[in-house]
């Protein structure tokens, strides 16, 4: 995957968002003097799916000299292992010390986010699976969440900037607010239809006002062809979104002769959620995941020095010297 045009926060490159302690170090060195050509590297607690890795060379490009320098790294998405080595930089360092923290921040959260992506696509199997997490981080992440997502393996993501840094187009149909300002979920489809560049699937959402059968044939029959799926979001309150109710609303278009519409489904799908519908046959065309992508646990990286003016060094419990791992490749 290409290397994404990520933002570096000025926060980020001042130092504000590293620990403090890294700070008064850097203040401690250049007030003795001292700065050392160090060798650190960046290794997972967990085994998974790589993500931030991106990012990273984007900020060490930023803030490494062009001279002296040297960064190694594993490609993203790559599975891999716990306490695997995935970033290799060798820097002076009071030019790399206060950006450890935002390194291991962002492989952590991003990693954590690429892998739980990397469940549903597996548990998915063939069939797609969209991001749809965006509603469930803050904002300053959300497009790096999307990002994860698609280099996990989702097709495509809900937000524009998260999709842009992935280089995929952003994927989203129509939202409950449009059905119900409007009040009608048909008329708010041929709304959509009108404004809408053609480029965008005419997708409906179909759960907002009658039966979600019912609603979906209402559509189809609107705008017959240029329909290309509906989507199944059924609150908890109703019952949720069921391998049945699927099968329902697939044998209802079918035998109307709407064959070609497509069925989406979203609303708290898991991991496991996706292998039953899977498993027991339901005729789904894509999965929409949130929260169990957006709410994944970070995996943890720890950031040691192995080397320092290429003299073999090390905390207690590490291993001095470079770790070997021919996987990673050059970069800088």
């Amino acid at each position: 995957m290409a290397n994404g045009d990520f933002e570096i926060r000025r926060s980020v490159l001042v130092g504000d968002t590293a620990d403090v302690y890294l700070q008064r170090t850097l203040t401690i060195l250049r007030n003795e003097g001292i700065n050392p050509i160090v060798t650190m590297e960046f290794a997972a607690e967990r085994g998974g799916v790589v993500c931030g890795l991106n990012e990273a060379r984007t900020l060490l490009s930023r803030i490494l000299p062009e001279t002296g320098s040297e960064v190694w790294i594993l490609g993203e998405g790559e599975s891999i292992d716990a306490g695997e080595v995935v970033l290799r930089v060798k820097a002076p360092y009071g030019a790399l010390g206060l950006y450890e923290t935002a390194i291991c921040g962002t492989l952590a959260h991003s990693t954590g986010w690429a892998t739980a992506a990397r469940e549903c696509v597996d548990a998915a199997g063939n069939t797609p699976v969209v991001a749809l997490g965006a509603r469930n981080v803050h904002p300053n992440v959300a497009a790096e969440m999307d990002y994860a997502s698609v280099t996990g393996g989702c097709v495509s993501c809900s937000t524009i900037q998260g999709a842009r840094l992935a280089g995929v187009t952003p994927a989203g149909n129509m939202p409950h607010p449009l059905n119900l300002v409007i009040g009608d979920t048909v008329a708010a489809m041929q709304a959509f239809d009108r404004h809408m560049p053609q480029e965008v699937p005419r997708v409906a959402l179909v759960d907002t006002f009658k039966d979600e059968a019912e609603e979906a044939l209402n559509v189809a029959r609107s705008l017959r062809e240029k329909l290309r799926g509906i989507r199944l979001d059924t609150p908890p309150e109703r019952g949720g979104v069921t391998p049945d109710l699927v099968k329902e609303v697939r044998a209802r278009l079918d035998l109307a002769g709407f064959r070609h519409v497509e069925i989406m489904v979203s609303g708290g799908f898991t991991a496991d959620r996706i292998r039953e519908f899977v498993q027991s046959g339901a005729p789904v065309t894509s999965f929409g995941v949130g929260n169990y992508i957006a709410a994944a646990q970070p995996n943890p990286f720890e950031s040691d020095i192995h080397e320092i003016d290429g003299r073999p060094l090390a905390k207690r419990g590490r291993i001095p010297g470079i770790s070997a791992n021919p996987r990673l490749d050059r970069v800088m």
